[in-house]
């Protein structure tokens, strides 16, 4: 009898537990508890060793959903994460495991989104479950996927720079970096949503002694790019636990992920004091508060796949003669960027690093088609398994009507000068190809031969009328030799019986970039194209960025384009497993502003101008063309306008 009354009391007990629980929490009791009752379950598999009882836990009624996600015949809620059969979800379309789920997602009530994701519960009609487990042993699988999940990662995970942290830097110097909705070519760039400061999180919990790996809940302090700072629910003001994560990484998950997947959230030991109820703390913080979208991680894993793969045959800019293309092979590819191998390259080593929308690739076959010149590759025939990237793999540029006015040989006009693109130079066009494509000339210090051409389309964001550089406060490089100074254009192309080109010919549109100045990002060094860097936006004119690469003199700036897809969000190498580099020393500053002081440095045709000093390798090089320097006091256009974007021509 005595038996039979425990029994009832504690039947009685459970069901009175269930009926005021959550769902998702089971009050704030301890692991050892949970994990004695979780032991004595026929559906227990595998036994992990017991929690200490004396640290709490928010747990979830000891059992939880596994299911085959995404296999056919399932599906997810996209409301509260319930996956089950798809037949019995609600609606046409299977959205919603439930009316409530439907109507809370359209309505978008806030306390019942928060509990419903923090339950890991439909609230009302539930789809069918394939199967339940006790927490103990989802536990116990999730310890072994964890571990086999760290092997993985070590063979992909890049040996990151030693010393530098961007957190550390930003935090330091109280800096800003550009957001990820900056770089529309990068992870994640379309797709970004509105996260923001004050999204919250579930992240791995450690401040913690357990020997399993739990959870917490941590709000976003900062932003910087893809890294954010964030901050664990309950420290309020207090930042001595913050820490960086980068937001895209595998282990930030949504709210309501740990009640889906079955983890354990607990509380970090250093404030695990200072509530008796965390679940009604949760509550509260978390109703009206926004998280990270459920099919996160999803995106961004999309948002990596790239088309273009190794062995694919394009056509790129010669990096010792400019004003051709060659043929090269795809050798590897790093977040859509690719290392291309000249066809004609026993050894590999001829190389050249762009992205994969950069204007200098081209699909086979590109060349013929507009007229530009092409070095024949020896190679009669191609090497097994090397195939002709598709051409619709390759960025797009706009169409143009050249039937009525437009762009001739010889008129002249303004160029960034591709051997030193700190410097905007008068140029020349010496020929017009199909397809709006252009030969321009750098004036002054072209080859007899036209091997340093370049080839610019019409819409190039990196050619500008005449008088640009003027209205923009910028200091325009004459040409090499050319002793009447202070230069005006009126004066040459009288001198030179030339004409500038029309302005309306040029490109005139200045998208909403969202860069501002002092802004941190990462940013490929053009004039050694295989590093990535530490840099900052220190000049906006319209949709041109001047980009600094910290620690680095300033004669190793270069304009670039806002939407240049060589620029980068700050986390973007961490991200994708590329090396990034730090801002320089101080002693090889030193050492190359002394260098660049004592000599005077002749241009090279070599699309690859003034290299800097690798993180790994500090080597005393020389910058490639001569030093110039900014008006001083000019006042940056950061405006989307256009209004004052040119200069009126002189007769």
């Amino acid at each position: 009898m005595e038996n039979t009354k425990d029994l009832t009391e504690h039947s009685s007990r459970s069901e009175r537990k269930r009926r005021d629980s959550f769902g998702m929490f089971d009050g704030y009791d301890s692991c050892s508890e949970d994990t004695s009752s979780s032991s004595s379950s026929d559906e227990s598999e595998e036994e992990v060793a017991p929690l200490p009882s004396s640290l709490p836990i928010i747990k979830n009624n000891g059992q939880v959903y596994t299911y085959p996600d995404g296999k056919s015949g399932m599906a997810t809620c996209e409301m509260c994460g319930m996956v089950g059969v798809r037949d019995a979800f609600y609606s046409k379309t299977k959205r919603f495991c439930s009316v409530s789920c439907s109507r809370s997602y359209s309505s978008n009530s806030k306390k019942a989104s928060i509990l419903a994701r923090l339950q890991g519960k439909p609230p009302t009609k539930k789809a069918k479950v394939l199967q339940k487990q006790p927490l103990v042993a989802k536990l116990a699988a999730y310890a072994q996927y964890q571990a086999t999940l760290q092997n993985q990662v070590k063979t992909k995970t890049a040996v990151p720079v030693e010393g530098f942290s961007w957190g550390n830097y930003i935090t330091s110097n109280n800096l800003t970096a550009a957001p990820v909705t900056c770089f529309k070519h990068a992870p994640m760039g379309t797709c970004w949503g509105d996260i923001s400061e004050g999204v919250r999180v579930e992240v791995p919990n450690t401040d913690c002694s357990l020997p399993t790996k739990v959870f917490w809940i941590a709000g976003i302090v900062k932003l910087a790019g893809y890294n954010a700072l964030l901050r664990y629910e309950g420290f309020e003001n207090d930042s001595s636990v913050d820490f960086w994560c980068n937001v895209c990484g595998s282990d930030i998950h949504p709210v309501g992920w740990c009640a889906a997947s079955g983890k354990p959230l607990v509380p970090p030991r250093t404030i695990q004091h200072k509530y008796t109820n965390w679940k009604a703390f949760l509550v509260k913080r978390l109703t009206g508060a926004k998280t990270l979208p459920p099919d996160f991680s999803q995106k961004v894993s999309e948002s990596m796949q790239y088309p273009f793969k190794p062995s694919m045959r394009v056509e790129v800019v010669d990096k010792t003669h400019l004003c051709r293309t060659r043929v090269a092979v795809v050798d590897s590819v790093i977040g859509g960027r690719l290392r291309l191998v000249y066809e004609e390259s026993e050894d590999k080593t001829d190389d050249f690093w762009c992205h994969m929308y950069s204007p200098l690739i081209h699909h086979i076959g590109w060349s013929r088609s507009i007229g530009h010149r092409f070095k024949r590759s020896d190679i009669t025939k191609k090497q097994d398994g090397h195939y002709d990237a598709p051409p619709h793999l390759f960025a797009k540029v706009k169409e143009v009507d050249p039937s009525g006015e437009w762009f001739k040989e010889g008129m002249k006009l303004e160029a960034i000068d591709p051997l030193n693109l700190s410097a905007i130079c008068v140029a020349t066009i010496r020929k017009v190809l199909a397809d709006g494509y252009l030969m321009i000339g750098i004036d002054g210090s072209e080859a007899a031969d036209g091997s340093d051409w370049f080839c610019y389309h019409a819409t190039s964001p990196s050619i500008f009328p005449v008088g640009f550089c003027e209205i923009n406060a910028i200091e325009l490089t004459p040409p090499r030799g050319y002793a009447k100074l202070p230069f005006k254009w009126f004066d040459y192309l009288r001198e030179t019986d030339s004409i500038a080109a029309p302005v309306k010919l040029f490109n005139k549109e200045v998208p909403n970039h969202g860069f501002h100045i002092r802004m941190k990002l990462e940013a490929v060094d053009l004039m050694e194209p295989r590093l990535v860097c530490v840099a900052t936006v220190t000049r906006i004119i319209h949709r041109l960025l001047r980009i600094h690469f910290d620690g680095w003199e300033e004669e190793y700036d270069q304009w670039v384009d806002c939407e240049s897809p060589d620029l980068y969000p700050v986390g973007w190498c961490q991200l994708t497993g590329y090396q990034l580099q730090p801002p320089a020393p101080q002693t090889a500053r030193d050492s190359q502003s002394s260098s660049s002081k004592q000599k005077k440095k002749a241009k090279s045709q070599q699309y690859k101008g003034h290299k800097k000093m690798t993180s790994l390798q500090l080597k005393e090089e020389l910058l490639d063309g001569e030093e110039y320097n900014f008006l001083q006091g000019a006042s940056d256009q950061e405006s989307n306008g256009s209004a004052s974007y040119y200069i009126k021509q002189e007769p």
